[in-house]
C-alpha cells in the first residue's frame, strides 16, 4: 500500500543535487514515502525549472559544479511566483557562518552532509506542517492584515482600504523584503487581463502610503527601490535631530 507525503495530496519536491548516488538514494526514499520528485544534477536553468515544475519544496545543494546554490536561492526569493516555496539546503559546508549565511539568504532549513535520510524526511514534513494552514493574520510594522475578514488595522485602528488596495498590501506584506517590479505587481494584483498601465501601481502605492504611513513623504513600511519597483520592509523612523 502506497504511503503519501504529509497532507492530503502528494507533494512535489524539486532536487538540485550533483551527487548521482545521493540523488538516487533520495529519489528512492522520497518516492517510497509518497512524494513525487523532479530535479537535475546542475544549477544551470534551475530557476526556470522551478517555474516549470512549481514544486511544493526545493532541496538545493550549495556546491554545484556549475553554479552557486546560494545565488540560486537568492533568485528564488526574488521571484514572486517562487518566493513562498520552502528551500532546504543540502551541503557539506558545516560552519556556523555558512549556516547563518544560508538562512539569511532565505533558506528554510540547512542540512549538513552526511545526514540521515529519515531525519531529512522529517524536516521536509515539518515544512509542510508549518505551511498546512496559511496564516490568517499578517502583522508587521504596526500593520495587522486579517485575510479572513479582509480588515486592516494600523496600531489597532481600522483602516478603510479598497479591495485593490487590500490585495496589493497583502501581496507585499506576505513577501517582506522582496522587491517587485510594477509589471510583477500588476500581474499578481490586477491579473493578466487588464486595461491599465504599470503607472497605476504608483498611484495605488501612494494611496496605501497615505493610509498606512505616519508620514507618506518619509515611508518606513512601503519603500521605492529606484530602477526596480517596490518592497514592504518595516524600518525604524529616523529620529528628529
Amino acid at each position: 500500500m502506497r504511503r503519501y507525503g504529509y497532507g492530503e495530496t502528494m507533494k512535489k519536491i524539486l532536487l538540485i543535487e550533483d551527487d548521482t548516488d545521493l540523488f538516487a538514494l533520495l529519489k528512492y526514499n522520497l518516492e517510497n514515502e509518497g512524494f513525487t520528485l523532479a530535479g537535475q544534477p546542475t544549477g544551470k536553468g534551475a530557476i526556470e525549472l522551478c517555474r516549470q515544475q512549481r514544486p511544493d519544496l526545493i532541496l538545493l545543494d550549495i556546491m554545484l559544479p556549475d553554479s552557486d546554490g546560494l545565488e540560486i536561492c537568492k533568485g528564488i526569493r526574488k521571484d514572486p511566483d517562487l518566493a513562498a516555496i520552502p528551500v532546504i539546503f543540502l551541503t557539506a559546508r558545516a560552519s556556523e557562518t555558512d549556516r547563518i549565511v544560508g538562512l539569511e539568504l532565505g533558506a528554510n532549513d540547512y542540512v549538513v552532509k552526511p545526514f540521515f535520510v529519515r531525519e531529512l524526511i522529517a524536516r521536509i514534513k515539518l515544512q509542510f506542517r508549518n505551511q498546512a494552514t496559511p496564516a490568517r493574520l499578517l502583522e508587521a510594522g504596526g500593520v495587522e492584515l486579517d485575510r479572513t475578514s479582509c480588515q486592516v488595522r494600523l496600531n489597532g485602528v481600522p483602516l478603510q482600504l479598497t479591495a485593490t488596495e487590500f490585495r496589493l498590501l497583502e501581496y507585499l506584506m506576505n513577501r517582506p523584503g522582496v522587491v517587485f517590479s510594477r509589471e510583477q505587481l500588476l500581474n499578481a494584483v490586477w491579473g493578466q487581463d487588464r486595461a491599465i498601465t504599470d503607472r497605476a501601481v504608483d498611484v495605488y502605492v501612494l494611496r496605501l502610503r497615505q493610509k498606512v504611513e505616519q508620514d507618506p513623504a518619509m515611508p518606513i513600511l512601503i519603500h521605492s527601490v529606484r530602477g526596480f519597483g517596490y518592497t514592504f520592509e518595516p524600518r525604524r523612523a529616523m529620529a528628529a535631530v
